[in-house]
C-alpha cells in the first residue's frame, strides 16, 4: 500500500484493486480512518477530530489528484505523490 501524503503526523495510503467507493486511508497516533474522496466523509475508522478535520480539508483541496490515483490504483498501475497540506 503506497503511501501518498504526509503532513502533521497523518500518513495518507492508497490500496491497489481496491473496493468502491473511492477513498484513501488514513492514520495518525495510532488511529486509522478510511475517507471518501467524493466528500471525505469517514467511511470506517475513527481519528482524533483535528486530524480528521485536516485530512477532510487535504481531500477537499486534492480531490481531482485522489481520483487520478485512484483510477491509477485501480489498473494496478502505480499512483503519484499527493502534496501534503501546507
Amino acid at each position: 500500500m503506497p503511501r501518498i501524503s504526509e503532513f502533521y503526523g497523518i500518513a495518507v495510503y492508497m490500496y491497489f484493486r481496491e473496493h468502491s467507493p473511492p477513498h484513501f486511508h488514513a492514520f495518525y497516533a495510532g488511529s486509522t480512518a478510511e475517507f471518501s474522496i467524493a466528500d471525505g466523509e469517514v467511511l470506517a475508522g475513527r481519528l482524533p477530530l483535528r486530524a480528521a478535520k485536516l485530512v477532510r480539508t487535504w481531500a477537499r483541496l486534492r480531490r481531482d489528484e485522489l481520483m487520478a490515483d485512484w483510477e491509477l490504483a485501480r489498473a494496478g498501475k502505480d499512483i503519484r505523490p499527493v502534496a501534503p497540506l501546507d
